[in-house]
């Protein structure tokens, strides 16, 4: 059965009522319509609640002139609030079933707006072009088991994407929008502080999700800035986070051995820097990271 037909018992709505929007009863609905059973091996977990999704539109500061890239739309219920607004949503699904269903849904729930939606059957992992225009902000609702990766493969295969809100755990979006000193700060930190400004934008309860998942979420609004001036490459400025962090309870000066070739070559590369060698990585800067690349040994 094709999902257009899996969906015939689905009403169409006038597109300014509040029906147009994705309720608990219409998930689970086209859930079983199309056979679908969320997984956890997907990070699956549908959002039942219109008011939800309608508050992330408003936090994302979505404009009626934005092309918004939607990663994981799943049964629609976000894409569905995103489309009330923007200009264009291109929507990366890389479910079968569910990328089969989602332009259906589209049509029956916004026939006004939909032929302003594109569907991308692909991983966001790996997707490197989407189809013009460029996409000028990011808005999901990410699975938790990648969501890291994939927010920093977004922003850096599309620079256009100026603005972000993705919906994340909750300890992951605090190790987000986490500054140096704190505990949580770290890896994903410092990355996403190389593309963008980030902050935590509100807090998400379980109930709005089916099925609801173990932990509370969080909202990470990312707004785009030029990264460090650097002579290192991200990629070498990467490297040394990573190594960094890799033994976060040693010093720089031991942690970053292997990356320089030696204890002694690591303490030479941070004192040329400025960055002291008894320091540790959760206390430095992502611009601190970059001037330690500019001055790895030949």
């Amino acid at each position: 059965m094709r999902a257009a037909d899996s969906l015939a018992g689905v009403s169409t709505t006038d597109p300014d009522a509040p029906g147009a929007l994705l309720g608990p009863a219409d998930v689970r609905a086209l859930a079983a319509a199309l056979g679908v059973r969320p997984t956890k091996q997907r990070g699956q977990n549908f959002v039942i609640d219109a008011n939800t999704v309608r508050r992330i539109v408003r936090t994302a500061q979505v404009e009626p002139q934005d092309i918004v890239v939607e990663v994981g739309p799943g049964l629609g219920s976000l894409t569905l609030a995103l489309l009330e607004t923007a200009e264009r949503v291109v929507a990366i699904e890389i479910d079968d079933v569910l990328a089969g269903a989602l332009p259906a849904t589209v049509a029956a729930r916004l026939p006004e707006r939909a032929a302003r939606f594109t569907l991308v059957h692909s991983d966001a992992m790996t997707v490197a072009a989407l189809p013009d225009p460029a996409p000028t902000a990011l808005v999901a609702n990410l699975p938790y088991n990648v969501a890291v990766p994939v927010l920093l493969h977004m922003l850096a295969t599309f620079p256009t994407i100026q603005r972000t809100l993705v919906m994340v755990q909750a300890e992951v979006a605090d190790r987000l929008a986490a500054t140096p000193g704190g505990k949580v700060y770290g890896v994903p930190s410092v990355k996403a502080n190389w593309y963008a400004e980030v902050r935590r934008a509100g807090s998400i309860g379980r109930n709005v999700f089916w099925p609801a998942p173990n932990v509370d979420s969080g909202l990470v609004s990312l707004v785009r800035r030029d990264p460090p001036k650097t002579t290192a490459t991200r990629a070498e400025v990467f490297a040394v986070v990573d190594a960094a962090f890799a033994q976060r309870r040693k010093t720089l000066r031991a942690a970053l051995a292997g990356w320089a070739g030696s204890a002694a070559a690591a303490e030479e590369a941070l004192v040329a820097a400025g960055v002291s060698p008894q320091a540790r990585g959760e206390a430095l800067t992502v611009e601190e990271f970059a001037a330690i690349a500019e001055h790895r040994p030949a």
